[in-house]
């Protein structure tokens, strides 16, 4: 029988400690790995626990999840923030693991939780190693970053990768039902439910936290119903989920440069709002346009270029709010605009050509003679001005090094401007065929 000491302290306890899962059946979300016959479920069913790092956005359930494999393993649970600790923290999990194996009273697993373990450095991170290699303990780390750029190779060789989703509509709605009974907090209507829903954006930690505040604020306004204008009222402008340099940061800046290139204004321009809205700098969105001009347009339309040029510049003049007009007016063009990427395939793959060929020698046609000495050595012999040639070609003169077939870098594409090029390309391949 629980002490009336004990009970108050668990009424008092916070409202995210309170709905914490006690049992793998308890967990809302992640199905995926936890589902029946998935690779994680199988880990806690066979009692086999091996070391693991969970990716995953913030409030998804990572730590809890690592607490109960403690649980299931009956395992010391070490727990090591990588934003506050260091070397000294993984010396002495190091030494409770050995006393734990050591234990008179009988060997114990030991489980060392690392939170956000790409705050630690390369140092820090080979730290565990041995240890791990050694199976002194399983090692469990979280992270909301991609730990194929933030974890060591090493320490990733040897746990495995969870991917952790954020929590779907569904299951942040059992959250709500779940708080209702557990924290004593009065009904809630489904139009405030709905909107508590979108507010958290896949983050349980966010809906229980803003939970447990409108328990506070319904409690003193003695309310039997949250409604959804209530809501409003009191929670302010809705927050999102938004990594400013991160894992999320490069995808959605993907998803905009692919909707400009797929020829998008609308999901162009609804990227380019999400990540002004998340805090991108715009500065930084000025410049992918740029990018954007030049690797995605290019000549099959050169405007395209001068107005990201120009639009950059406004927004320099102008800044926020009103400067950011002028990029998404740019965002649009770039969107609207014939697309070819054949000058960027081009170059590249001219660059890769001079990288794996020879240095060849510059033809002696081609060659600069500022000197006597130089002219005498047949420096720039025979060399003929285009300017002076019918029609401003020299057909037939060669540009290349000797013995260098034409690579044909370049293929314009059937679209713009580069119609027009296209055609004058094939023009001047003629006349250079009819000298030949």
């Amino acid at each position: 029988m629980k002490s009336p000491a004990g009970s108050a302290a668990k009424d008092y306890a916070p409202l995210a400690e309170r709905l914490r899962p006690r049992t793998l059946g308890e967990v809302i979300g992640q199905q995926h790995l936890l589902g029946e016959g998935m690779a994680l479920r199988l880990a806690f069913e066979t009692g086999q626990p091996h070391s693991c790092i969970f990716w995953g956005p913030p409030g998804v359930g990572k730590t809890t999840i690592a607490r109960l494999m403690a649980d299931a393993f009956d395992a010391q649970f070490i727990a090591i923030s990588a934003v506050l600790g260091g070397v000294k923290d993984i010396r002495e999990a190091v030494e409770r693991a050995q006393a734990a194996l050591g234990s008179l009273l009988g060997a114990r697993r030991t489980i060392v939780f690392v939170d956000e373990v790409h705050r630690f450095n390369k140092s820090q991170q080979d730290a565990f190693l041995p240890h791990v290699e050694s199976g002194l303990f399983t090692f469990v780390g979280a992270t909301t970053e991609n730990p194929s750029f933030e974890v060591n190779s090493a320490l990733l060789s040897r746990a495995a990768v969870y991917v952790l989703q954020p929590l779907s509509e569904v299951d942040l709605k059992q959250i709500v039902a779940k708080a209702i009974v557990v924290g004593s907090l009065p009904a809630i209507e489904n139009e405030a439910v709905e909107r508590l829903v979108a507010y958290a954006d896949g983050d349980a930690r966010r809906l229980i936290n803003t939970l447990e505040t409108l328990a506070v604020g319904a409690g003193s306004e003695k309310m039997a119903l949250i409604t959804d204008a209530w809501l409003l009222k009191v929670l302010g402008e809705r927050l999102r989920r938004y990594d400013k340099g991160g894992e999320q940061f490069y995808d959605t800046i993907s998803a905009l440069h692919k909707s400009v290139r797929g020829s998008d204004p609308d999901a162009s321009l609804y990227w380019f709002a999400r990540m002004l809205d998340g805090g991108a700098d715009p500065r930084y969105l000025a410049r992918r346009l740029i990018r954007m001009a030049a690797e995605d347009v290019g000549l099959a339309d050169p405007r395209a270029l001068r107005l990201a040029l120009d639009a950059n510049e406004v927004y320099e003049r102008l800044g926020s709010p009103e400067g950011e007009l002028a990029l998404a007016e740019c965002l649009v063009y770039l969107a609207m605009a014939p697309k070819s990427n054949a000058v960027y395939k081009a170059f590249n793959e001219a660059r890769a050509f001079v990288k794996e060929d020879g240095t060849r020698p510059v033809p002696m046609h081609l060659r600069n003679a500022p000197t006597k000495l130089m002219k005498e050595l047949d420096y720039g012999k025979g060399y003929r001005y285009a300017h002076d040639e019918d029609g401003g070609f020299a057909a037939g003169e060669r540009y290349l090094p000797d013995g260098m077939p034409p690579p044909g870098f370049y293929r314009p594409v059937q679209r713009g401007l580069e119609i027009r090029i296209a055609d004058k390309l094939e023009e001047l391949r003629r006349l250079n065929n009819q000298q030949n």
